[in-house]
């Protein structure tokens, strides 16, 4: 007859019942019957499948550590075949097939003891008696107890459990379980907020109010009661405390909260509660750690004012240095408190572990400066996550038809990111829109994001409505400013770029020089040189990103526009250069056919060429509409004021003067009552009409221009 090992209650070996689940087993058997279910066993990563990861318990004994029954993504895993891990048995199937499940303690000293379990044994062996027998046949057996805590000053304080027969040990066997004797101490969970007294001259005790501290503080403050606010960042249920990780403005300390053995402490408190705890700081196996004493939910006001000053501290961290634009550029420095509040709103992002989805125009324009936020963030999350993958968990580029958010996109994020949600924890992301979103056509989308009270951030060169500033946190936009300058999306988001991360200046110098289909501002052209990236290489590189943001147009395609973008090898250089041939063999079919059939007319003074892009050009080949009447519009526009692109229920419209689609839109819709018309993307010059009216839409659409230009 032994003692038990946690309580010391008499016991057949080393560990009672109640105890089995405190200490972590090796395990010494040749087959999968032989194993305990409920134990924790110490095992070897085998492999990995698409359901779960193979566990080695012991040689020819492999168990399923299932995907459903992790904490995290089986893709964010770190483990390596050979790595030794920690794992519960659940359940050992009549077939011989081993259910494993997740263990929260991954390392030995996290548990109480370590056991053998020998089948050949009637019951678990200490792991140093075995060791030891050859040596030392006559030790009898060793006894692992709880309670004797020694301080800084070097006393002693032995505490008892709460469990009979529990006989003292030397400090050198300290473990969780003294948190589990203090905290039982202290009066578990509950208690006022005012935790400490002190005798007073009569003999009386009175409280004595405890001092608010930042986290950041408690390792100079070991064996002092003190009280900190924050946020209640994870909850762990051991065998013994809750844990409680509580996360304030300056850093992330672990508190333990003792009800009794296993059971939560504190139930009414959830992950994500801001709270106020009071306990003593202590020191356990080299970690601070905090005894609590008094855990209390903060509301109202108090809610406010920690949720407030939390909130603060954080944009602050977040909030970027102040760093020179990539290169002159007025429109840029026209917004370039808005770059920073954007650059602050993604490094914020990053530091909460939120995940930023990035939603651009399928354009050139849209894909470069997508790619620009993409560079700079990715580095910051690479540094934020241990995990190899975590770059494809907590970043997303996602490009748009049209420039426009509408409900369908929306209901695709909101549909994906609530999943997420549920199914992985995952926090809600950040939206950041480039060259797409600024104009009242996207309000619909980000109406049904502001719902789950997910950030938003829109970089646009164009002209932007002034209630979309009202629908996002944040929205940066020359047109809204004095300047009449222009500029591109993406030259605004590799501004955002520099200020997000500045050690991704230099790779991303030639990026707003790609991004100008014509008369690319000098400051920009000489920045790409540096770079190593002349006329002719940004114009290759700008074609061959036109014509692979064509194909497969819903995908971020991130590798692929890597390598146009930053080669790294001579082949990778040649990419470009390769994919830009195409484009221009495409390009120039389709220019050829469109200008044979060019139909010209006069509408008031207003020369307009009109092309029926139903019947003179390819429908589902490149180049797409948009990016055709752009060619035929540079190439005509000394010989004539509009060019239309007439399609079934689309109108497109080109101009070398400047008019408000949306009035056209409406003036036309008056003379066509019919035909359904109204304005689809004004960012596109685009309008929508029923496939029934189309010659009376045109032909309204054309006086409506004449009256509105």
């Amino acid at each position: 007859m032994g003692s038990c090992i946690i309580c010391g209650t008499s016991v057949e070996g080393h560990i009672c019942e109640t105890h089995q689940q405190d200490v972590v087993f090796e395990f010494r058997g040749t087959n999968a019957d032989q194993l305990t279910p409920g134990r924790f066993y110490r095992g070897t990563v085998d492999g990995y499948a698409e359901f779960g990861v193979f566990v080695d318990i012991a040689d020819r004994v492999t168990g399923l550590l299932h995907r459903s029954e992790l904490d995290q993504r089986l893709e964010s895993l770190e483990w390596e075949p050979g790595d030794t891990v920690y794992v519960q048995v659940k359940n050992v199937r009549d077939n011989g097939n081993i259910d494993l499940g997740w263990s929260i303690r991954q390392s030995e000293r996290e548990f109480r003891g370590t056991l053998i379990d020998d089948p050949d044994e009637d019951f678990a062996l200490l792991k140093e008696n075995v060791e030891d027998d050859d040596e030392d046949d006559d030790d009898g057996p060793v006894r692992h107890t709880v309670g004797q805590v020694s301080d800084d000053t070097g006393s002693d304080d032995t505490r008892q459990t709460g469990q009979t027969g529990a006989p003292a040990t030397d400090d050198d066997t300290e473990s969780d379980d003294e948190t589990e004797t203090e905290a039982a101490d202290a009066g578990g969970s509950g208690g006022a907020a005012v935790v400490e007294t002190e005798p007073q001259a009569d003999g009386e005790q009175s409280a004595v109010e405890l001092t608010q501290v930042a986290v950041e503080t408690l390792d100079d403050r070991v064996g002092d009661d003190v009280r900190i606010e924050g946020e209640i960042a994870d909850i762990r249920q051991t065998s013994g405390p809750t844990v409680f990780e509580l996360r304030d403005e300056t850093g992330v300390v672990d508190c333990a909260a003792f009800e009794e053995a296993g059971v939560r402490a504190y139930p009414e408190v959830e992950e994500g509660d801001l709270v106020r705890l009071d306990g003593e700081v202590r020191r356990r196996r080299g970690e601070l750690q905090v005894e609590t004493e008094a855990l209390v939910v903060l509301e109202d006001d108090e809610h406010a004012a920690v949720s407030e000053r939390m909130a603060d501290a954080l944009t602050e961290q977040a909030r970027p240095d102040d760093v020179e634009p990539l290169a002159e550029d007025p429109a840029v420095d026209a917004v370039i408190d808005g770059v920073r509040e954007a650059a602050t709103a993604i490094r914020r992002a990053v530091l909460e572990d939120r995940p930023v989805v990035v939603r651009h125009n399928a354009t050139v324009d849209g894909y470069v400066g997508g790619v620009a936020i993409e560079r700079a963030t990715l580095p910051l999350v690479r540094d934020q996550h241990g995990a190899a993958d975590a770059e494809y968990h907590y970043f997303d580029r996602r490009p748009l038809e049209d420039g426009v958010y509408d409900m369908q996109d929306a209901t695709q994020d909101v549909t994906g990111m609530l999943d997420n949600r549920e199914r992985h924890d995952e926090k809600l992301p950040l939206f950041v829109f480039v060259a797409a979103g600024a104009t009242r056509e996207s309000m619909d989308g980000f109406d049904l994001l502001s719902v789950y009270d997910a950030d938003r951030v829109v970089l646009d060169a164009a002209e932007a409505d002034p209630e979309v500033g009202d629908a996002v946190d944040t929205l940066v936009s020359p047109s809204l400013t004095d300047t009449a300058d222009a500029t591109t999306a993406s030259a605004i988001a590799a501004t955002v770029a520099a200020h997000v991360d500045d050690d991704v200046r230099a790779e991303i110098g030639h990026l707003p020089a790609v991004s100008f289909w014509e008369e690319a501002p000098e400051s920009y052209v000489e920045l790409a040189v540096e770079a190593g990236y002349d006329g002719d290489d940004t114009r290759e590189i700008r074609e061959a990103i036109a014509l692979e943001a064509y194909y497969q147009s819903y995908e971020d395609k991130r590798e692929l526009i890597a390598d146009l973008l930053f080669p790294e090898t001579d082949d990778e250089r040649g990419l470009a250069s390769h994919v830009s041939e195409q484009f221009r063999t495409k390009m120039d079919a389709e220019i050829e056919t469109a200008e044979a059939n060019l139909e010209y007319r006069d509408a008031d003074g207003i020369e307009v060429a009109v092309l029926d892009t139903d019947a003179f050009a390819h429908r589902y080949e490149f180049p797409p509409t948009n990016l055709l009447l752009d060619a035929l519009f540079r190439q005509h526009r000394d010989d004539v004021d509009l060019v239309v692109g007439l399609a079934a229920d689309e109108l497109y419209l080109r101009s070398t003067s400047t008019f408000d689609v949306r009035a056209v839109a409406a003036t036309a819709a008056e003379a066509a009552p019919n035909a359904g018309l109204h304005a689809k993307s004004t960012r596109d010059g685009c309008l929508e009409f029923l496939s029934g009216e189309r010659d009376a839409v045109l032909d309204a659409v054309l006086e409506a221009v004449a009256d509105v230009a």
